[in-house]
């Protein structure tokens, strides 16, 4: 049992907008964060798009006294771009990779090469053992037709189950990191209900920093204006979550971002803004009985979750008809390909085609294969991935629905859902 005393936590959340030849002023940047971190000395730093493993082993060599464990999340193409910096020691380290974060051929957006992730460490903290949760979700790029929704969506869930299923014996967690959602977007509903965790802007007695909590600010140096239309202020998409347990409360004290460009410099840290909060965390009186009363579930928090995960079904569904949709047109691309290549037989058998067309017309059709190939594969794992968190949410809506009715085990996962749910997925 850890000391009945309170524990002071200070944990530091940034996206360091790190992308190597089209971020600007990354060195100057990380040597920035760097000096930051060093002297404020925090407990905890939670960093995201770290995307070079180079800048990763810059900060570790920097802070090497003041932060002596750290762990960096490969993932992906180019990495997960999710660091670590503890001054406690990380007894053990996990990650789960997203199974949908954009697409391929999206080159501009990048997210698919990413390899977003949520990434675990397990601190040991005066003898509390804390879950650190780091994560960044897929971007939203429009407000008004935001086709990653659904990715977003099943990444929120991911996140939530992950965490669920990761936090049996630990006193505290904490969730930080990019999640590119509103605080009262879909994604956040459903990871605020499932896991109970609290967000620290909310829950904090004092709060010293920009406006309304933005993380994505107007006036930074870095801000492109037309990522915020129609939010001409700015958005909150960077978070710090905590929940306690029944042996340990967790309550945040204070909570602070940056503000745009740093004192004495030119520019911020990043285009994102830095949270820093001040966890106090004591333990609870009677743990044992805390323990049981926190396993009891509110009927609102129950009509909360399912609402949520009704919803999420239907965004899901429908990015299933889309997908589906998208690996049919997939296949047209090798049946333009045999079409072609049987035009060009029947031209070439009556002598009227050159070598040159001839080897043009070769080029045109194996890329058309590849394509068509390589897109069908792509989209059926899609697919599959859609179609299993679908089917979670699907038992997770029956064992919600069968909590409130009081009748758990006497229905089936389909017959609970709502109609348009139970269409074949």
């Amino acid at each position: 049992m850890a000391t009945p005393r309170p524990v002071t936590l200070r944990v530091f959340s940034l996206n360091c907008w790190g992308i190597r030849f089209l971020s600007r002023k990354c060195d100057q940047r990380y040597g920035m964060i760097g000096d930051l971190l060093e002297s404020e000395r925090h407990d905890v730093a939670l960093l995201q798009e770290v995307w070079s493993e180079r800048d990763f082993l810059f900060l570790k060599r920097k802070l090497v006294s003041s932060h002596p464990h750290s762990h960096y999340f490969r993932s992906g193409v180019i990495g997960s771009g999710l660091a670590v910096f503890s001054r406690h020691c990380i007894q053990n380290a996990l990650l789960c990779p997203y199974t949908v974060n954009g697409y391929p051929f999206m080159v501009h957006h990048g997210d698919w090469f990413g390899g977003k992730a949520v990434g675990l460490v397990i601190l040991d903290v005066y003898g509390l053992k804390i879950n650190v949760y780091v994560t960044h979700l897929h971007a939203e790029y429009s407000r008004n037709k935001d086709d990653y929704l659904p990715h977003r969506i099943v990444q929120s869930w991911e996140l939530l189950q992950f965490v669920r299923h990761t936090t049996g014996s630990a006193d505290v967690v904490i969730v930080g990191g990019d999640l590119n959602m509103h605080p009262e977007d879909l994604g956040n509903r459903l990871l605020r209900s499932y896991t109970g965790l609290r967000d620290c802007y909310t829950e904090t007695d004092t709060f010293d920093g920009c406006e309304e909590g933005i993380t994505l600010i107007a006036d930074n140096h870095f801000t492109k204006k037309q990522d915020l239309i129609p939010f001409e202020k700015g958005i909150r998409i960077d978070y710090i979550l905590i929940k306690g347990s029944g042996s340990v409360n967790i309550r945040c004290e204070s909570m602070s971002t940056t503000k745009g460009s740093v004192p004495g410099q030119p520019f911020p840290y990043s285009d994102h803004e830095a949270l820093t909060t001040e966890l106090v965390m004591t333990c609870s009186e009677g743990g044992a009985c805390c323990s049981k009363r926190n396993t009891v579930v509110s009927g609102v928090a129950l009509n909360e979750q399912m609402d949520a995960t009704e919803q999420a079904c239907a965004v899901v569904k429908e990015e299933l008809d889309h997908t589906e949709a998208l690996r049919v047109k997939a296949m047209f691309l090798p049946a333009v390909a045999l079409l072609l290549l049987l035009v060009h037989s029947v031209v070439l058998c009556s002598g009227g085609c050159s070598s040159l067309s001839t080897g043009l017309l070769g080029v045109v059709c194996l890329g058309l294969l590849v394509s068509g190939a390589l897109l069908y594969i792509f989209f059926t794992m899609q697919l599959k991935a859609l179609r299993e968190a679908l089917a979670q949410m699907k038992l997770s809506y029956a064992d919600l629905q069968a909590r409130v009715s009081g009748c758990r085990g006497s229905v089936s996962p389909l017959s609970v859902c709502s109609p348009e749910l139970q269409r074949e997925e």
